[in-house]
């Protein structure tokens, strides 16, 4: 079992950027993926990006692509997953999720973190 926990979320203006940060604990080396999804308001999940854990590649949507980064470091017996995101706009608003896969369908997801807000004004 997978334990994913989430933290960062905020109130933000138009241009601004924030940290999201994704604690991934349990039977991590189970995993090859960590991502990141967005739900916004009236909309589905969608894939925010992602990071193959074990040799750290990462991948983005175009709506996404050059201004979010996904790194991860470890600590004790626990990956973080640090997603940065820069030039914020008010379409970045949403319930940001990590979870244990990488830009699929929410149905194929295994384990989800809590989920937390992030609201970008204009």
């Amino acid at each position: 079992q997978v334990q994913l926990a989430e933290s960062g979320g905020g109130l933000v203006q138009t241009g601004e950027s924030l940290k999201l940060s994704c604690v991934a604990s349990g039977a991590i080396s189970d995993e090859t993926y960590i991502g990141w999804f967005r739900e916004a308001p009236g909309k589905g999940r969608l894939g925010a990006g992602c990071i193959n854990i074990r040799d750290g590649r990462t991948y983005y949507p175009n709506s996404v692509k050059g201004r979010f980064t996904i790194s991860k470091h470890s600590e004790k017996d626990a990956v973080i997953i640090d997603l940065e995101m820069t030039d914020l706009k008010p379409d970045d608003t949403a319930v940001y999720y990590c979870a244990t896969d990488c830009l699929t369908i929410p149905t194929h997801v295994d384990h989800w973190g809590q989920g937390t807000q992030v609201t970008v004004s204009s």
